[in-house]
């Protein structure tokens, strides 16, 4: 993989106006948008994708997965209502575009993905290793990080065909998990938030399309 490693006012002016565009769409959150803003997403993509890496959509990065849309990501963030400094797992680092955005947003990111080719191929991401507040992990997102629990927010990064029980236990009282749950083509954004006598309240919100959230590792 051939990745870009320069800026260009060009790149910067495309980011303003994807970010305009989702402020259009119905995001918000100034620290998601200005997250969005920073970030260069074109560093995350081959080089064959310039002219096209901040068109409002996903694209493939190998075994399978993709670079999610920008609107599912800072849709996603918009609903975590994290504050800086909190801890979140992440289920599913990808192309790790989610999780610097996160990082970006003042949080700490423990981050796990199964396809050793990708978790490989972000230890040697240059461009990451000037965020110490991200984690990496290869493991089975299934499991999450109990040794690293509890903590304050959870998000799947793929479509869940029910809610990982033992991911609602990393959870701490009074922390959220933001989800899409569903088997089919299409799934529902829910955001479950763990409440003080140890039950779960759930939402449910826009219906997203995502790659399914497989169990175990794949070396």
């Amino acid at each position: 993989m051939s990745r870009p490693t320069e800026d260009t006012y060009r790149h910067q002016g495309l980011r303003r106006k994807l970010v305009q565009a989702l402020h259009k769409k119905g995001i918000s959150d100034d620290r998601v948008l200005d997250a969005l803003l920073e970030v260069p997403r074109h560093f995350f993509l081959d080089s064959a994708f310039d002219e096209v890496a901040y068109e409002d959509r996903a694209f493939p990065i190998g075994e399978g997965q993709t670079i999610s849309q920008p609107y599912t990501v800072a849709y996603q963030s918009q609903l975590l209502e994290a504050s800086p400094e909190m801890r979140i797992l992440e289920v599913g680092t990808g192309s790790a575009y989610q999780a610097v955005v996160l990082a970006e947003m003042g949080l700490e990111v423990f981050t796990i993905e199964r396809q050793k080719k990708l978790y490989d191929a972000n230890q040697e991401f240059n461009f990451l290793k000037r965020y110490n507040t991200i984690h990496f992990n290869y493991g089975d997102g299934y499991e999450g990080l109990p040794e690293l629990a509890p903590f304050d927010r959870v998000l799947i990064t793929a479509a869940a065909p029910f809610i990982p029980p033992s991911l609602v236990a990393q959870l701490k009282t009074g922390g959220m998990m933001v989800l899409p749950v569903g088997e089919g083509d299409v799934q529902e954004m829910m955001r479950l938030t763990k409440m003080e006598d140890g039950s779960i309240k759930e939402e449910v919100f826009d219906r997203f399309s995502f790659v399914p959230m497989v169990k175990g590792k794949n070396e």
